[in-house]
């Protein structure tokens, strides 16, 4: 099985924690890593790796921490994965380097690998952290409401 890496779902539960609070100011980085049950020690420098794309803006001082830089519908996860992770697809044959295949260009896999990459771009280019929230949303409203005490 294909999995996103780690790295990648914590990269990706930040930025959603950080679009749940967009508006608010910054969010320290420990509030992050709770609320998301991401270990301190990585979240940092995964925060830094967005921040240099862009995709956050950092806030020094005792109030200071992170938030996002553009809006969450303006953020897709496809565009956080690409900060993470490279390139989006099922094989390292399509890069622009080709990795090396000694075999591209008269590869019978590589039109299927070209259709899967397409696929998987569109899901997460098509995906916003606003798209995300609303999902949130929807599962919260559809829940039953838990009496327990």
């Amino acid at each position: 099985m294909m999995q996103v890496s780690q790295k990648t779902q914590y990269a990706l539960r930040a930025m959603f924690e950080l679009a749940r609070r967009h508006g608010s100011g910054p969010t320290r980085i420990g509030d992050i890593a709770e609320r998301q049950a991401i270990p301190s020690r990585f979240l940092e420098g995964i925060l830094n790796q967005l921040r240099q794309a862009g995709l956050l803006r950092s806030v020094r001082g005792s109030r200071g921490g992170y938030e996002l830089a553009l809006e969450p519908s303006e953020i897709s996860v496809g565009d956080m994965m690409r900060v993470i992770e490279g390139p989006i697809g099922p094989t390292e044959c399509l890069e622009e380097d080709h990795a090396g295949c000694p075999l591209y260009g008269s590869c019978a896999f590589e039109p299927m690998w070209r259709r899967a990459a397409e696929a998987l771009a569109d899901v997460y280019d098509g995906t916003t952290l606003a798209d995300l929230l609303a999902e949130e949303e929807r599962l919260r409203q559809a829940a039953p409401p838990n009496y327990v005490i």
